[in-house]
């Protein structure tokens, strides 16, 4: 009966995994946005001497202006920032089988592996939402793969997986939403199941702040086949983005949160401004019940108007992002 469980609601309160799960992940994420921001530290331009400005025009008298809709985001709120879901959120499909494939293009495994890849994938897309189980199956059978290599090796790969298959496949409408928050001075971080350091590298090529992600165990930069707490998934995304948020000294009531499925409304709920993307029929539900804001790239429609810049408004394709199973160096 596995394969109904897409059909039956689920229900879990948060524990001490899930709140290990979430800490470690805000950790990682930290350390790696902070080696981003380094990289992308601009050189000082060169100061060219002042010169004399023009005496100012006197000003025309214009009318009043009539009240504007408060803008959003809110340029210049360092107390905000916006965390966005990634599978089927910022791309279509789940970031863990997009990662299979290039890993089977490199033989990591056989072909009996990549049919079991494939169906898994066939079900996301069917199904159009995360089961926990399925996605759970998923990750363990990546486990089992990566075990024993090396992080650096996986990491090289991610990249190359990046360009192959996932750079066309980002949906225009979300990346565009995900720019907003970055023009208005707003820290942009992805919040997934997939690995921590792999997904930050589609981060970094979206040119967001970084990834809070699932963390697995490395010894001497070697994966294990373990994973810190548990998958970044459900209640554990929720309590990465909290401690996250305490870590940063964020105002959650600010802060946005977009997500398609309702495994996320933990997270959705902790924030003050929560987005349904794409949104499964559970979520969609909920997002109406609780007057939360709604977008469809879908079939490059306007679910529900929000309030934000007009670019954000442009209709989907078919996107994709990602990698495999998180990578993290256990403490000795």
């Amino acid at each position: 009966m596995a394969a109904l469980g897409w059909l039956t609601p689920r229900r879990r309160s948060a524990t001490a995994r899930s709140v290990l799960a979430g800490e470690a992940s805000a950790e990682a994420a930290r350390k790696t946005a902070q080696c981003l921001e380094a990289e992308a530290a601009p050189l000082p331009a060169p100061t060219e001497p002042s010169r004399p400005s023009a005496p100012a025009e006197p000003a025309e008298p214009t009318a009043p202006a009539t009240p504007a809709e408060p803008e959003f985001p809110v340029a210049g709120d360092d107390l905000a920032a916006a965390f966005f879901d990634l599978d089927n959120t910022v791309m279509q499909g789940a970031a863990i089988f997009h990662f299979g494939r290039g890993l089977y293009k490199r033989e990591f495994f056989r072909r009996r592996e990549l049919a079991r890849f494939a169906w898994q994938q066939a079900w996301f897309r069917l199904a159009g939402v995360e089961d926990p189980e399925h996605m759970q199956d998923a990750r363990d059978s990546a486990l089992s793969i990566v075990k024993g290599h090396k992080v650096s090796e996986l990491m090289a790969i991610g990249e190359e997986i990046y360009d192959e298959y996932m750079a066309e496949r980002i949906w225009p409408g979300t990346r565009a939403l995900a720019q907003a928050h970055l023009d208005a001075g707003q820290k942009v971080w992805l919040v997934t199941a997939a690995p921590v350091e792999t997904a930050t590298i589609i981060a970094r090529r979206l040119g967001l702040t970084g990834a809070l992600g699932t963390v697995a165990e490395s010894v001497d930069g070697v994966y294990t086949g373990r994973l810190v707490g548990e998958p970044l998934h459900g209640p554990a995304k929720a309590e990465a983005v909290r401690a996250l948020a305490a870590a940063e000294n964020l105002d959650l009531e600010r802060c946005a949160a977009y997500s398609d499925s309702h495994n996320d409304i933990p997270m959705l709920s902790l924030v003050g401004h929560p987005y349904a993307i794409n949104p499964d029929t559970k979520l969609r539900k909920h997002a109406r019940a609780h007057d939360w804001r709604l977008r469809d790239y879908r079939t490059g429609r306007k679910a529900v108007k929000v309030g934000v810049p007009a670019a954000a408004g442009v209709g989907a394709i078919a996107g994709g992002a990602a990698a495999a199973i998180a990578l993290h160096r256990r403490r000795k």
